[in-house]
């Protein structure tokens, strides 16, 4: 993708896996914004410009969400169905990014129109390359609007 720059909200409360993607998106030459948080309730204060994040400027909205399922205060799915419902949020893409196999969560995710649902893999190089092919997809190949 090339043009503007591409904003990444990355909800992900286990500091390793979120080293770990960055790391990935820096040695894949992604040289964009990612703001990390690290639970729903900040997740939804940042994608409505609430609390710390009012100025659009520095905390712009986001054109991808990478969102974990199991997370504090809000849990992942919560988040997701407030992006979903919301007609001025609903077209940015949310993929969730869960160490969850289960049915249960990934028919709930689909049910509330996710747009990708990604297991991280327990290898630590198997979870480089699911980063590095999801940037790619995402970012690079996927058109996503702004």
């Amino acid at each position: 993708m090339t043009g503007d720059q591409i904003v990444i909200l990355m909800v992900e409360d286990n500091v390793d896996h979120a080293e770990l993607i960055l790391r990935c998106f820096e040695e894949n030459s992604f040289f964009n914004k990612v703001f990390h948080v690290a639970d729903g309730e900040t997740a939804l204060n940042y994608i409505y410009g609430a609390a710390g994040f009012k100025d659009r400027m520095r905390y712009p909205l986001p054109n991808l969400i990478l969102l974990d399922l199991h997370i504090p205060k809000i849990d992942g799915l919560q988040v997701l169905k407030q992006i979903k419902q919301d007609q001025n949020l609903r077209h940015i893409p949310v993929v969730i990014l869960t160490s969850s196999e289960s049915e249960k969560d990934l028919l709930a995710a689909y049910n509330s129109f996710v747009n990708s649902y990604v297991v991280k893999p327990l290898d630590y190089d198997k979870f480089l390359q699911l980063v590095k092919e999801l940037k790619f997809y995402w970012l690079d190949w996927n058109k996503i609007p702004y």
